[in-house]
């Protein structure tokens, strides 16, 4: 038996980021279980950022370098990928992850775009994919595409209608929304305008919803994405719920943006699409406030709320 199967982990992200700090904080406010959780980590970078209340246990993942805190480090890249490649290994009821460094990870020679393409490696199987959905209350956002370049972007219409089919199925077989509402952000400004400011809209947004709709799937046609988002801003605000369940947006800053700027701390990263749930802040490193004892635990404390 899987003494972590039911078991929340949580890895401390960059050792010379706020993770270790965050991490503390929010377990330190949260009095969670010690048998509920186990941390992968290092007591020297635990130790170097505050100090536990809780005796949970930590699996330790070697560092023998210097804690330097606010700077980028090939050996704190390693730190990272390591710490994500024991999670998996350990297959636990489900993950929480403080931020990590793109560009330390690169430096210790793992080329990934983040952390959900890392998970994806090491945990997917019969061809599942990792999708990256955010979460603040019951405004949902999800991206049709992840970490890449805006000149990268290559939308295909059975590509969306994957995303989607398993964006339904999450709904209703972990948030037991049975029929849920999504909402369609249009590619280009004002949905194309006909095809006058570009075709995406034409050729493969809608192509795609008509072949949802005939699956079932409640969705809308692709909408200006500039208003789309208003109502949902102002029903957070006002405590109401959303007029959609989920928003799907084609790219990282088209649906980010929105829901940060309402949400702020409140916002869950949330992986997807594979056997164990992800989640982790909605933020970075914050390397320039790293060992100063600044940062907030709000993030840290949504995204540990999320899997409970």
């Amino acid at each position: 038996m899987n003494k972590y199967q039911n078991k929340i982990a949580i890895t401390t992200g960059d050792p010379n980021g706020i993770g270790a700090e965050i991490t503390i904080k929010a377990l330190n406010r949260l009095s969670l279980p010690d048998e509920s959780l186990v941390l992968i980590s290092n007591k020297k970078v635990l130790d170097c950022y505050g100090k536990l209340k809780g005796n949970y246990e930590i699996i330790e993942i070697p560092y023998e370098s210097d804690i330097r805190a606010g700077m980028v480090t090939k050996e704190a890249g390693e730190f990272s990928f390591r710490s994500l490649k024991k999670v998996c290994e350990i297959k636990p009821k489900a993950i929480v992850t403080a931020p990590v460094a793109k560009n330390a990870l690169h430096l210790a020679g793992h080329i990934y775009n983040g952390q959900t393409e890392i998970l994806q490696h090491f945990l997917s199987h019969d061809g599942q994919l990792a999708e990256m959905l955010f979460i603040a209350r019951d405004f949902r956002v999800l991206l049709l595409t992840r970490h890449c370049a805006l000149k990268c972007i290559n939308l295909t219409k059975e590509a969306v209608i994957e995303k989607v089919l398993n964006l339904r199925e999450f709904f209703i077989n972990h948030l037991n929304i049975v029929n849920p509402k999504f909402a369609l952000c249009g590619f280009n400004p004002h949905s194309g305008e006909d095809g006058i400011l570009g075709r995406e809209e034409i050729e493969i947004l809608q192509p795609a919803v008509n072949i949802l709709h005939t699956k079932g799937v409640d969705i809308t046609v692709p909408l200006p994405a500039d208003t789309l988002f208003v109502a949902a801003g102002k029903a957070f605000f006002a405590g109401e719920g959303c007029p959609y369940d989920c928003y799907i947006a084609n790219y990282h800053d088209q649906g980010l943006i929105p829901i940060k700027t309402v949400a702020g701390d409140e916002t869950v990263n949330m992986t997807i699409g594979l056997d164990i749930l992800r989640t982790s802040p909605g933020h970075g490193t914050a390397f320039d406030i790293a060992g100063k004892n600044l940062a907030s635990a709000e993030g840290m404390i949504s995204a540990i709320k999320a899997v409970l």
